[in-house]
């Protein structure tokens, strides 16, 4: 693969990669909504995604009539599908760079200070004034816990609550920087070098990588 092709699908990788393991070392739980983990994950493939199976499969009319244009057109529609996929999503909260040790008593208080009709089924919570039912997924490797509905019906206000009041108690809390979060680091810097060092072995090959494909 072209340096420049190179770098518009794996830039975005390593700028994830760089992102996620920085929130790995904190030393304080980073929260953050479902929608948005997926929607920075889609970002972090789109230059995977506009490199492949979008070029391969770009409409030889389309790219004759638009010319460049047609790079632009691709990516909103890449984007407004995303968007779409979005919409559909299921309630969820992930935390990153704690334990499920660590995290289920905080989520006990919080339960009974929400909704005293508050009830665990092992690691399972239902929040029936929040009209809020869930499960604690973790993932043990990388030291991150999802909060996944469970159930047909759920209120997002009642999410929105929840994510509000456990952001608030998460702050106070300290915890040990996630060794995990190194690796991610290193192979985030180990790629940005790779895309930086193939493009300086081969400018005038990514310039005319550019022209191609503004071309196409």
């Amino acid at each position: 693969m072209d340096p420049f092709r190179l770098c518009v699908a794996l830039g975005p990788v390593a700028i994830y990669l760089l992102l996620v393991g920085t929130l790995n070392l904190f030393r304080r739980p980073f929260l953050v909504s479902g929608t948005r983990d997926t929607a920075v994950l889609g970002v972090a493939v789109s230059g995977l995604v506009l490199v492949g199976p979008v070029e391969l499969l770009m409409p030889v009319a389309a790219s004759i009539r638009f010319g460049p244009v047609v790079w632009a057109l691709l990516i909103g529609l890449y984007f407004t599908v995303l968007a779409a996929l979005l919409l559909f999503l299921r309630p969820r909260l992930v935390i990153y760079n704690i334990a499920r040790e660590e995290l289920r008593p905080i989520l006990a208080d919080l339960a009974i200070d929400l909704d005293e009709e508050a009830r665990w089924a092992g690691d399972c919570l239902v929040l029936p004034s929040l009209g809020v039912q869930l499960y604690l997924e973790c993932s043990g490797a990388f030291r991150n816990v999802s909060l996944v509905s469970a159930g047909g019906v759920q209120n997002h206000q009642g999410w929105a609550t929840l994510e509000e009041t456990l952001e608030t108690a998460l702050r106070r809390l300290e915890v040990a920087r996630n060794s995990r979060g190194f690796s991610l680091l290193s192979a985030g810097i180990l790629l940005a070098l790779i895309l930086v060092f193939s493009v300086a072995a081969d400018p005038q090959a990514a310039a005319r990588s550019l022209i191609e494909v503004i071309n196409l």
